[in-house]
């Protein structure tokens, strides 16, 4: 055996080899290389000697070693498992909240819009009594101006001057003739009166209930706004958490992974990505299923009312009770355009622009630039447009999600291959994703 020192070459016994002293230095300076070779090799030949002196005593793992090994990777693993599952969970709170905040600032937008509409019934209301007031003083002004005249005519015109004036039975019956025509003239003044007055305590009344309505609706369009920004704050404060748990989970992911936080942190971000897909593939497949389902039932109850014929029932196109009329495709162009113009803005609530949305909001001021004016109000858009169904849809259509329609939490629009854009709720931004990505919308529309 050979070992290599320096720039000389010895044998493990010490010896010196391929050298020729020539002088007593150098055979010096030779031998106290030779005499630390010789240390190495030893050192070196122990070394090998007691590690397997000891691979002698165990020459494999132990049975404990294997099982305290196994129970380490089957830790990390549960470790992993269970900070993935945190990760899920504050996920899911994040939503909640936000969809939670999101319904009570449309349940806002919702007192407001029905607030408008009462000041408008009010103002009608009101404007109603005003006319029926002055037509109650008109007649009144009528019927003084005929008792007056009565009054200045009566010594002229009664059943004496009738008969004693009259120059023959004719002029008495002419004379006769005028005195009724005064009394039913008269008698038709009070009647429009008593009528008009009765009209005017109506429209009275009317204003006073629709100023009354109006009152209660300011009152809950207060309760409604202030349950709004609670809502939102707790969302935001809710979202604020779970950042932060979050970013401490994915350290402890790493670690438990032995990765890199920001490795952890894509790595993560592209498997919650992927579960969304995944998720939202499997809404939208159960969505189908249930709408084919449905037009299945739909025919065999169609098929049973046709006394059993097979044969399909003429079709008959469905009515959507009040529309607006369908927009061009260069108005929904526009609409399409102006929603992508906002990707990336926050959500804010009963935000309608230019820097902030919340979802009815962004569809609202989406469909002016089309054209096309609906409320600021998901559930009184639905209420304007036409109603379609999930198999319908095309780019810039509306789709809506609440358990009625009279209860709608959120919309948004339609863009195509089963993506939609939308302002989703606090804490996050316009955005594109699938309208399965939740939950499936319930709901769909047309302006």
């Amino acid at each position: 055996m050979w070992l290599s020192v320096g720039d000389r070459n010895l044998h493990p016994g010490g010896a010196q080899s391929r050298s020729r002293p020539t002088d007593r230095g150098t055979t010096v300076r030779t031998s106290v290389r030779g005499a630390l070779a010789a240390f190495v090799a030893l050192a070196v030949i122990l070394g090998v000697v007691t590690s397997a002196s000891a691979d002698q005593h165990t020459p494999f793992p132990t049975k404990a070693q294997v099982n305290a090994a196994a129970a380490a990777v089957a830790k990390k693993a549960g470790d992993v498992a269970s900070i993935q599952a945190e990760l899920v969970a504050a996920d899911n709170r994040l939503q909640i909240a936000g969809d939670r905040a999101g319904a009570a600032a449309e349940a806002y937008n919702g007192a407001v819009w029905e607030l408008s509409r009462a000041k408008a019934a009010t103002a009608a209301a009101a404007a109603a009594a005003a006319a029926a007031q002055a037509k109650v003083t008109a007649q009144r002004a009528n019927i003084a101006a005929l008792v007056v005249q009565t009054y200045q005519d009566g010594s002229e015109l009664n059943g004496v001057t009738a008969l004693m004036g009259a120059q023959s039975p004719s002029d008495v019956m002419n004379r006769w003739g005028a005195m009724d025509s005064v009394s039913s003239s008269m008698q038709a003044h009070f009647d429009a009166y008593t009528a008009l007055n009765a009209l005017a305590k109506v429209a009275k009344d009317r204003a006073a209930t629709a100023l009354q309505a109006q009152h209660a609706l300011t009152v809950i369009a207060a309760a409604r706004r202030n349950a709004a920004a609670s809502a939102a704050a707790g969302a935001q404060s809710e979202a604020n958490a779970i950042a932060v748990q979050r970013t401490k989970l994915i350290a402890q992911l790493a670690a438990a992974q032995k990765i890199s936080v920001a490795l952890a942190s894509q790595r993560q971000t592209a498997l919650e990505q992927i579960a969304r897909q995944h998720a939202a593939a499997a809404a939208r497949a159960r969505a189908l299923a249930a709408a084919k389902a449905a037009a299945a039932a739909a025919a065999a109850a169609a098929a049973h009312a046709n006394g059993g014929n097979d044969s399909p029932p003429p079709y008959v196109p469905p009515s959507y009770g009040p529309t607006a009329p369908i927009a061009s495709s260069a108005a929904v162009a526009r609409a399409i355009a102006f929603a992508k113009a906002q990707l990336g803005k926050p959500y804010v609530w009963a935000g309608a622009g230019p820097d902030v949305w919340d979802c009815s909001g962004l569809t609202m001021v989406a469909w002016e630039h089309g054209g096309i004016y609906l409320p600021h109000f998901a559930a009184a858009q639905y209420a304007e447009i036409t109603h379609i169904g999930v198999t319908d849809l095309r780019p810039g259509d509306l789709v809506f999600w609440g358990p009625t329609p009279d209860t709608i939490e959120h919309v948004a629009m339609y863009l195509g291959n089963g993506m939609i854009i939308q302002a989703p709720h606090t804490g996050a931004w316009v955005d594109i994703e699938s309208m399965y990505g939740w939950e499936a919308p319930t709901f769909f529309g047309r302006p």
